[in-house]
């Protein structure tokens, strides 16, 4: 077993996590219940957010906690059964959002957003995943003048501290950028660093082509078969059992299921979301990915079609699809854009793993020699597969991490 690991989790950053060991000599099985991509990797904006740098706080305005609360809103939804259960994750997420507390987080979630970029480009140059990744940015619409003023000193702030990059338009150059526009909007946001992906598993798929490629096995199996065996660790696949001198827990929003038994209990909580392809009316384009702030929920050029992606709902993980948002949604987004029929048969649904201070885990798992975390990323796991890879991998082979590691480790929450 001595030099191999199992990394439990194939998505967009159990992927990444199991090509960077790979490439720094380590035997590594990636193990999933389902192929790659097929969980949260699956349904999401495919965008890689480089414009990311200050992640989402609780509200602090009563009026946003007053128009959550109602649960009439297209952004955000909940179970009211289930609202007890998250009572502690949401709590903390609020204090965590305290302006002193948010600001350091920030600092931290900034550090791992500026390298977004590179460490995809890194991982796709000369490969077939080029070609799912599109210089286009995306842009933010603003109904209201003051929303936009407040948003663009925000984006001054952002292009000042981290190096961000964005243009503005005026109601004009707006409707000349998206001339299929429905409505008329005060401007937008574009911000031009991001990449926008035309098929967020395609490129999970793509890279994990390069971990298989070059030696890497995939199999199929369910991570709660995880135990020790001996100083090491193994776990029952479709092929058998597979054993590792070290594991890696990159479960996404399943991974506290796992680490609680391991004596590692963090507030990770997850917040569903919802989307569905659908086609466009006569010649009609849309030439970039789109969130109108009014309307809180973004629509996507994709291979399958314009997605359309909800906002969170709270709701037990385990409790049937319920997707009133996109109810709600779809047709607000037909007053956008002239949209066809659905694609897709049925609404996809997944769930996002969140942690209160709106930062991930990266490290060694407390109390548990040779296991290691990767989760907890929210929205930017798409993002920050790469990036945490890279930064995993250096801790795991005593390389010199090439960020500090010290605001992700787990040992926050012991």
């Amino acid at each position: 077993m001595r030099g191999s690991v199992l990394v439990l989790g194939a998505g967009m950053v159990g992927v990444s996590v199991a090509l960077h060991l790979q490439r720094r000599g380590r035997d590594v099985v990636l193990v999933d219940r389902q192929g790659p991509g097929e969980g949260a990797s699956f349904g999401n904006g495919g965008l890689i957010q480089r414009e990311a740098v200050f992640p989402h706080p609780f509200p602090r305005r009563m009026s946003e906690i007053l128009r959550v609360a109602r649960n009439r809103s297209v952004d955000v939804a909940y179970h009211p059964a289930a609202l007890p259960g998250f009572a502690s994750p949401l709590l903390r997420y609020w204090w965590q959002s305290a302006p002193d507390r948010y600001a350091h987080a920030a600092a931290a979630h900034a550090r791992l957003i500026a390298t977004c970029l590179d460490e995809h480009l890194a991982l796709a140059q000369g490969t077939e995943a080029m070609a799912l990744l599109r210089p286009i940015g995306w842009m933010r619409l603003y109904s209201q003048a003051a929303q936009m003023e407040e948003a663009i000193a925000q984006a001054d702030q952002a292009r000042r501290q981290h190096g961000v990059n964005f243009a503005v338009l005026d109601g004009r150059a707006l409707a000349e950028a998206e001339p299929h526009l429905l409505v008329r909007r005060e401007g937008a946001i574009h911000w031009t660093d991001p990449l926008s992906v035309s098929d967020p598993q395609a490129l999970t798929l793509a890279y994990a082509a390069l971990f298989t490629q070059a030696g890497g096995a995939v199999a199929l199996g369910d991570a709660t078969t995880l135990e020790r065996s001996g100083s090491g660790w193994r776990v029952t696949t479709q092929q058998g059992v597979v054993e590792a001198a070290e594991v890696v827990i990159a479960l996404g929003a399943a991974a506290v299921t796992l680490t609680r038994r391991l004596g590692y209990a963090p507030p990770l909580f997850g917040k569903r979301g919802y989307h569905m392809h659908y086609g466009l009316r006569g010649n009609a384009t849309l030439n970039r990915p789109i969130l109108d702030t009014q309307s809180g929920f973004l629509l996507a050029p994709m291979r399958a079609g314009i997605r359309l992606t909800t906002g969170a709902e709270f709701a037990p993980t385990e409790a049937p699809p319920t997707p009133v948002q996109l109810a709600r949604a779809e047709p607000v987004a037909r007053e956008l854009l002239p949209l066809a029929g659905r694609v897709d048969a049925a609404p996809w649904m997944g769930v996002r793993p969140c942690m209160p201070d709106m930062l991930p885990v990266i490290g060694r798992l407390p109390g548990q020699g040779g296991a290691w975390c990767a989760f907890g990323h929210a929205h930017q796991g798409l993002t920050l597969g790469p990036t945490t890879g890279r930064l995993l991998a250096d801790m795991m082979t005593s390389e010199v991490p090439f960020l500090p590691p010290d605001p992700y480790r787990p040992e926050r929450f012991r």
